[in-house]
């Protein structure tokens, strides 16, 4: 079980009182249109899921969420195995959901799988209970089932915490080593100074693979600035994904106009705008990181 963070909290009378934050329950599922329910039918699904997360005392976080602009693969491996209970939906069978999934049971922790009633059942993770819901959403079906998965998660932790021979999975069918993700201690210096060289690697990297037609906006901004942009950038690539469902595939490709979506989503970010003081250096940003992801995956 992660155990809970403590953090101080400054109340302005020369008093420090120190604050709990809630346990973390993860979601797993669909984010984007797949057999036939659009993304708009699965953002309903997440506030339903994210409902009954919070009734039952935990705080709700898609694993794929972070408050930093890590590589996202290695954000969701951190929640998959952080995360004190995971609630995964698997209708619509999406290939992610699945992986992550088949992680999150490696890792032997709590987690609670849901379907919906017109998904069928896939036979390795079949011998799990299943928590159903009708695709339709109607509205006092799904009030029955907010309870069930309310009720379902209390007990789980409940189990979880107090029988030694609890397991979700993987240990039914006999003895294995669990998966464990390794920690590393460090000072936050460390860690934000470690994050910053990986970056300024990618960037490093960036000015060598990229045109000269990519980097040649910059040539009038001094390297800080530079760096702070892509940086920024960076970010906000992550967040537009999380937020849109659009994918990275789609934003390299770029068949439907994506990155004019991405620059118009990037424009509220007015610190953002005042450093690239023209629009086309905004443009050769965007272009410029995600030419970075692109060679990355070659």
């Amino acid at each position: 079980m992660a155990k809970k963070e403590e953090f101080k909290v400054d109340t302005g009378e020369n008093k420090t009182e120190i604050t709990e934050s809630k346990p973390v329950c993860g979601i797993i599922m669909p984010i984007s249109a797949i057999d036939g329910c659009s993304r708009e039918h699965w953002k309903e699904v997440k506030d339903i899921i994210s409902e009954a997360i919070s009734a039952s005392g935990y705080e709700p976080n898609l694993v794929s969420n972070a408050d930093d602009s890590g590589i996202i693969q290695q954000r969701i491996i951190q929640n998959l195995y952080n995360n004190d209970i995971v609630v995964c939906d698997v209708s619509g069978k999406n290939p992610n959901v699945m992986f992550e999934l088949g992680m999150r049971l490696a890792f032997d922790k709590p987690t609670i799988i849901i379907i919906d009633d017109k998904t069928d059942y896939s036979f390795d993770t079949s011998p799990i209970e299943h928590l159903s819901y009708p695709r339709d959403l109607k509205y006092y079906d799904i009030l029955k089932f907010k309870d069930q998965l309310k009720t379902k998660i209390v007990a789980t932790i409940e189990k979880a915490k107090n029988d030694p021979h609890y397991t979700t999975f993987l240990k039914n069918f006999g003895e294995f080593e669990v998966a464990h993700v390794e920690k590393k201690a460090g000072s936050i210096d460390e860690v934000i100074l470690s994050r910053l060289d990986n970056l300024s690697q990618q960037v490093q990297r960036l000015n060598r693979t990229s045109p000269p037609s990519i980097r040649q906006p910059f040539e009038d901004i001094k390297t800080d600035d530079e760096f702070e942009i892509l940086q920024r950038v960076h970010r906000g690539i992550s967040k537009f994904i999380e937020e849109t469902g659009i994918s990275m595939i789609e934003l390299i490709d770029n068949k439907n106009n994506e990155r004019r979506t991405l620059q118009s989503y990037l424009e509220n970010d007015q610190d953002l705008c005042m450093m690239c003081r023209y629009e086309r250096v905004m443009q050769k940003a965007i272009n410029g990181v995600l030419s970075f992801y692109e060679e990355t995956k070659k």
